[in-house]
């Protein structure tokens, strides 16, 4: 599903943000890709959604080698991946139901199938007493969720997670991992970059360990390393 291949990514003035960086990532997997602050993983994040183009190496999702992906063909790449970002960015003045919606109006899906989809996405999260709410309406660990719940309206194969309980509590935190794991077991591929340690050492899932780069380890059952 996801292939990276001696990708690194240098920026100026010579600052390698990753080096020479090797691992698969199967469909249906729930990987963690953990590491320091500043050691790529983000880095790694914005090359997979062709935010960022890789400097050597090549970077294959689903089969498509998006290495040197034209500019018009980013929205059709972006469709199949759903990220999540640690800050929500939620749009302060529409509602959970409008945030959501806005997601698909921008690719232009018909209003109909809208309708059918955003009630459908809430429900996944739990949300759906929750529609008409703005985000200042709603606490941390819901706005999160609404955003995991726009990420999914477009049924992506894969689901990007950077960092998304990095401003959550405990109770939170636990809530946002457990709709992940659903999500993972609807048959989505999850990669969730994290800085949680009890997190990654409770759920004995895959993990990726990236220091200044570098791939150091990759374990089947894994823990935090670093």
């Amino acid at each position: 599903m996801i292939q990276f291949h001696n990708v690194s990514k240098t920026y100026p003035p010579g600052v390698h943000a990753l080096k020479a960086a090797n691992f698969h990532i199967k469909p249906g997997e729930f990987v963690f890709l953990v590491g320091q602050s500043g050691t790529g993983k983000t880095t790694a994040v914005r090359l997979l959604i062709a935010e960022e183009k890789v400097s050597n190496g090549k970077i294959i999702v689903g089969g498509w080698d998006i290495t040197r992906i034209k500019r018009g063909h980013v929205p059709l790449l972006r469709r199949q991946i759903g990220v999540v970002w640690q800050d929500y960015k939620l749009l302060p003045k529409k509602t959970a139901f409008e945030n959501i919606a806005f997601a698909m109006e921008v690719s232009g899906a018909e209003n109909s199938k809208i309708l059918k989809i955003v009630p459908q996405v809430l429900k996944i999260v739990g949300l759906e007493d929750k529609a008409n709410r703005y985000p200042t309406q709603m606490s941390g660990g819901e706005q999160q969720r609404i955003s995991i719940a726009r990420a999914l309206v477009h049924r992506p194969k894969i689901l990007v997670a950077d960092e998304p309980t990095g401003n959550l509590d405990t109770i939170n935190t636990r809530e946002i991992i457990d709709i992940l794991q659903k999500i993972n077991e609807f048959g989505t591929t999850v990669l969730l970059v994290t800085h949680n340690r009890d997190i990654v050492n409770s759920l004995k899932k895959r993990v990726i360990t990236l220091d200044h780069g570098v791939v150091v380890a990759d374990q089947e059952k894994g823990r935090y390393l670093l």
